[in-house]
């Protein structure tokens, strides 16, 4: 063989980046030179390395761009929620540290309230909390995250579901910890917990007409009323009235079971309308 290739065209041919019509000549003068066979396995060897280190820088730096996890994002993973939900579940506003100890401070106060005038109050206040923290979870304007969750690849009413039940886990816990101030009522001191179900589910229901927002102010303000209405013979915390609160939530359920569709439709055009 009177030539050989060039340093250049082995490496380009290692790397598959050799483009026609030299490679083809690179292909057939393999064939029948040997030297050049050999100086293409040294150069093959030579990429592999350096991939391998480029790979490996490329590595690091994910590693050291990463963001540090949370504590509640921490939590979720440790109880065995998957990496990539526990990221997004985190970015919910109603789960940051700084709204849990509101929420857990005005839940003890408002128990406190009730130790010295009248528990009803408690009763009445507890199922709002829950109904706050699930209309920020996905509100567009108080999540700050809103266009991102809407784009990812869940749909959105599991996304929804996803962020409620992490929100309703943690507001449940702590309004469970501060009926405790209330125990001398018995077993109608849970008598929140119910209520707090079906309003959330009223609230979710009435979201794709209304909003996030105006649906919780419109199921509060009518929960406030029914509070009012029955205040002196406590008829929505006694065993008739927390039946009647299973029903509604009961058909909320179903109802919004149904419209799971809807979800998708208004979200994606309100973000569209946003953008443009």
């Amino acid at each position: 063989m009177t030539w050989h290739l060039l340093d250049e065209d082995l490496r380009a041919y290692a790397t598959r980046t050799l483009a026609a019509p030299g490679l083809w000549s690179t292909e057939a003068h393999l064939v029948a030179c040997g030297e050049c066979r050999e100086r293409l396995a040294a150069a093959a060897a030579t990429v592999d390395l350096e991939s391998a280190i480029d790979g490996g820088w490329a590595r690091l730096d994910v590693a050291l761009d990463a963001p540090r996890p949370g504590p509640v994002e921490r939590l979720m993973i440790t109880v065995g929620v998957p990496d990539h939900t526990a990221r997004l579940l985190a970015a919910t506003p109603a789960l940051r540290l700084s709204w849990l100890v509101a929420i857990a401070v005005t839940a003890a106060l408002t128990a406190t309230v009730a130790v010295f005038t009248d528990p009803v109050v408690f009763l009445a206040v507890a199922p709002l909390l829950p109904l706050v923290a699930v209309a920020m979870s996905f509100a567009p304007g108080i999540d700050p995250t809103h266009e991102i969750a809407v784009v990812t690849p869940i749909r959105s009413f599991r996304l929804l579901l996803l962020r409620c039940l992490a929100v309703l886990s943690a507001t449940t816990a702590l309004s469970a910890v501060a009926s405790l101030f209330i125990y001398e009522y018995g077993l109608r001191a849970t008598g929140w917990f119910l209520p707090s179900l079906a309003l959330t589910v009223l609230s979710l229901l009435l979201s794709p007409r209304l909003g996030a927002g105006p649906a919780a102010v419109a199921v509060g303000v009518g929960w406030a009323a029914v509070v009012a209405a029955t205040f002196g013979d406590r008829l929505v915390f006694t065993v008739a009235g927390q039946v009647g609160v299973v029903i509604v939530g009961g058909i909320a359920a179903v109802a919004l079971s149904r419209q799971r569709g809807t979800y998708d439709s208004y979200h994606v055009p309100n973000l569209m309308r946003r953008a443009s």
